[in-house]
């Protein structure tokens, strides 16, 4: 992490997990995301109030995350989202490695644009692990309701993406910030192609309707809330597939993967509803 921006995280007075989730159980929400380079998210975030605090594990305030996405060969997963259609869902695994906690997650779009996410324990050797069993039958279970139930047994590993990652909990506990950084991911589709973008700083606010103070600071900041999706961005960035969604982002943060302005290649889609 950037030494500037995290000096000015770790210098927030800090909240433990037990307490942060208690506060803030942001599982149905709405979020605002932002992409900007390290310099502005330490100018922008040096104004936070001082009653923000930063979730601290083992006396750390930064943690290691990662993640592996999981989708067909035909990326019917990544082509809904890309796509933009109403119904779509994201399966990942994700492992806390400061505390060694993994789980499974299913992201489904809810109505008004709401996000809802699902998930349960797994073992830390299940994560990144073909779904099977148990874990296959939770996620069809999830997955059903969006109407695409039946491409969960085609489901497979394909992209393991890394992070640091510092929490924020807002005032009052009225929602969280997350601060991501030291991004890298791992295409599992290929030969193992990587993407790194160290200097890329994606914030996102977690609340309701409402926007949330860091929200407002980004907005003063001119920073504006930005279609990125760490899954979809490394995937577009690749491999050649359509990228309607995120060609601005594209184009802006991973320049030398955008061979032309516009990526509209056409793709095999399932059930595209």
């Amino acid at each position: 992490m950037n030494a500037t921006l995290n000096a000015i995280l770790a210098d927030l007075d800090w909240i433990g997990l037990d307490e942060l989730n208690k506060r803030a159980a942001m599982l149905t929400r709405v979020d605002r995301k932002y992409a900007l380079d390290a310099a502005t998210a330490s100018a922008i975030l040096s104004h936070l109030p001082e009653d923000v605090k930063v979730l601290r594990i083992d006396g750390q305030v930064s943690q290691g995350y990662a993640s592996t996405y999981y989708d067909t060969p035909d990326m019917d997963s990544y082509l809904l989202t890309a796509l933009k259609r109403r119904r779509r869902f994201k399966v990942r695994t994700r492992s806390y490695l400061s505390s060694g906690a993994s789980f499974l997650e299913v992201k489904t779009r809810g109505p008004r644009g709401v996000t809802v996410k699902k998930r349960m324990p797994i073992s830390w050797d299940e994560a990144g692990a073909p779904l099977a069993g148990e874990r296959r039958t939770w996620v069809a279970g999830k997955v059903e309701k969006t109407g695409y139930g039946h491409l969960v047994p085609a489901l497979e590993p394909v992209l393991a993406g890394s992070y640091e990652r510092n929490t924020l909990l807002l005032p009052g506990g009225v929602g969280r910030a997350t601060v991501d950084t030291d991004l890298k991911w791992r295409s599992l589709r290929t030969d193992g192609t990587e993407v790194a973008r160290p200097d890329l700083v994606i914030i996102e606010t977690k609340s309701g309707a409402t926007p949330s103070i860091v929200d407002h600071l980004l907005w003063e900041g001119g920073v504006r809330p930005v279609k990125i999706s760490k899954y979809g961005t490394a995937m577009a960035a690749m491999h050649d597939l359509p990228a309607n969604k995120w060609s601005r982002t594209l184009r802006r943060y991973f320049p030398e993967y955008v061979e032309a302005p516009e990526l509209a290649h056409s793709a095999p889609l399932a059930m595209a509803a």
